[in-house]
């Protein structure tokens, strides 16, 4: 029986974060002022809840932090997750979120470990730009490497998020519609959402979709393509068939109907929403010794009690305790 919600939703997509540790200070996520604030699990004991999830219907893993990268033993989970098994007898699909820092380097040992594909986080590709972001001087070239290493040896299609911010980044839609041709690799511009650790969202600091679309229309024509119901991004490709763009709008356009997520964070609890206020604690369970059907019954209870939707921008919002960076992306 697959997961499905008291909403009808089919829950299908597992967002695993190993740590919440990252080597940048990002000016949407981070103050800079806090490190770690939950613990890191073993390797051993992700790989059991995602054994418990994937035998429950889970068809797609990915892993999140912080900056996942940052955990040297990464790539044996890698490994023996891509030797589960669904319930259509194959491996579930593997993909990754890093901010690329690590990523040249890494991109062979991942794919030969079984990951299928990768996402970058790129909010500019100004160098300088890039450094004012992400708080990191020198580290732009990096994360270039990163993302044509990873395109390389075939862990696409390599797709880049930017999350954009007026005021820091909104004018590198057009750059990035180049960027996206040139590189061979999707661009996927998001919404900036209340999760940050400064807790300084306002609706004026959101780029909403419609203006990102206005801004690539003066670099080259396009047109929407079709999407899956339970993806989060709209999809856009180039008229003269040279390259792909994608917005992914939870502010302007919410896709909570149809959402088939959720997530494990790296002190072992599920959110069912990246804005849940509540959480379900699995990894009690696992160190008290408690059977799979015990873990299985903790999961069919959250997704049981998934949330309709989330409430940005609506009277009486609560930003919820953890950020995103403390969640898993």
């Amino acid at each position: 029986m697959p997961l499905i919600d008291s909403h009808g939703r089919t829950i299908r997509d597992l967002r695993i974060s190993v740590t919440d540790r990252c080597n940048y200070r990002c000016v949407y996520c981070r103050t800079g002022e806090h490190g770690a604030q939950f613990a890191e699990l073993s390797m051993v004991d992700y790989l059991r809840m995602a054994r418990v999830f994937v035998s429950l219907g889970i068809t797609k893993i990915r892993l999140t932090g912080g900056e996942p990268l940052l955990r040297n033993d990464l790539l044996e989970l890698i490994r023996e997750l891509s030797t589960l098994r669904t319930a259509e007898g194959k491996p579930p699909e593997l993909a990754l979120t890093t901010n690329g820092h690590l990523l040249a380097g890494m991109a062979v040992p991942l794919r030969k470990a079984g990951l299928g594909r990768v996402t970058i986080s790129m909010d500019a590709v100004d160098p300088e730009r890039f450094a004012r972001i992400t708080r990191v001087k020198g580290s732009y070239q990096e994360v270039l490497e990163g993302v044509r290493a990873a395109r390389q040896v075939g862990l696409g299609p390599v797709k880049i998020n930017c999350v954009l911010l007026r005021g820091f980044n909104e004018d590198q839609v057009e750059a990035f519609g180049r960027f996206a041709r040139e590189e061979q690799v999707v661009v996927r511009f998001i919404e900036f959402m209340p999760l940050e650790e400064g807790r300084v969202w306002s609706p004026d600091v959101v780029v909403p979709l419609e203006e990102v679309l206005e801004r690539m229309a003066h670099f080259a024509p396009f047109h929407e393509i079709a999407h899956e119901a339970s993806s989060t991004s709209r999809r856009y490709g180039f008229d003269d068939g040279c390259g792909e763009f994608g917005v992914i709008a939870p502010v302007s356009l919410p896709f909570c109907g149809a959402c088939s997520r959720i997530r494990l964070t790296s002190d072992g609890k599920i959110r069912t929403c990246l804005f849940s206020l509540g959480e379900y604690d699995l990894h009690t369970a696992v160190r008290e010794g408690r059977s799979d059907e015990d873990l299985a019954q903790i999961i069919e209870h959250a997704v049981a009690h998934k949330e309709a939707r989330h409430h940005i921008g609506e009277p009486g919002f609560v930003q919820p305790g953890r950020t995103m960076v403390h969640i898993g992306g």
